[in-house]
């Protein structure tokens, strides 16, 4: 169906419990559809619930399913870079990052292979564009949302309608420029720093819709975000504009 038909999604999971079942039976749905795919669960110590058991279980039942087991892991940069590590080590072409627990649709990832088979070698999802919401999300995650997309696009000179989505899919080359670059990055400013390292390659913003799991966001994760952006503005004044 795709000029590139081996793809596999990176899903970082942590207390995925109550949805475990009816995300799991969506991806599945997708999988038959495109009659290909491969799905990368990231766990580690975090998820105190049966994740893991669940995963461990599908794993034995469907081959499609895999669990990457990252102990290591100190936070969730932690465990997108470590799936991507993963999926890239195994050969895949395309990637797809995305969340668990219904955040995000799996019923969107034909858009973004295909987006990637049409010359793209960037995939952002984006809940701002036509098509997009994230209407079910509470009105403090909206606003923070639309507020560091604003932000970050003019202290950073981006251009993105959408700054801080995490789904999101990549070429291989792409992916290896990824994990060749430190990042700053500690919590969800990631999506941002990614965004920004990536702006001078080709970019298409594919229209997805999000319901966020929590209202709030930690305070560390604010202030990493904040550390980092400065950064990343100072350097910029300085005339350096790091790129991968």
């Amino acid at each position: 169906m795709y000029l590139y038909s081996d793809w596999a999604a990176v899903i970082p999971m942590a207390n995925e419990e109550e949805d475990f079942a009816p995300f799991v039976q969506l991806l599945s749905e997708v999988m038959d559809v495109l009659e290909g795919g491969k799905m990368y669960f990231v766990l580690d110590n975090a998820s105190k619930d049966r994740t893991l058991e669940l995963a461990r279980e599908l794993e034995k039942k469907d081959n499609r399913f895999e669990v990457v087991w990252a102990p290591q892991n100190r936070s969730v940069v932690d465990a997108y870079i470590n799936g991507f590590r993963h999926a890239y080590d195994k050969g895949h072409q395309l990637i797809i990052e995305m969340d668990a627990g219904l955040s995000h649709d799996p019923r969107a990832l034909p858009m973004f292979l295909r987006v990637l088979n049409e010359g793209n070698e960037c995939a952002f999802g984006s809940r701002f564009i036509n098509g997009g919401s994230m209407g079910d999300s509470p009105f403090k995650r909206r606003m923070l949302s639309k507020t560091g997309t604003v932000l970050a696009n003019m202290l950073l000179g981006t251009h993105l309608k959408d700054m801080t989505s995490g789904y999101q899919g990549f070429h291989r080359d792409v992916i290896g420029a990824i994990l060749d670059y430190q990042l700053l990055s500690k919590a969800h400013f990631y999506q941002t720093e990614l965004r920004y390292l990536l702006r001078n390659r080709r970019i298409f913003e594919v229209p997805i819709h999000y319901k966020a799991p929590s209202p709030r966001v930690s305070q560390s994760a604010i202030s990493n975000a904040n550390k980092t952006l400065w950064h990343y503005f100072k350097e910029r004044i300085k005339g350096n504009q790091p790129t991968i």
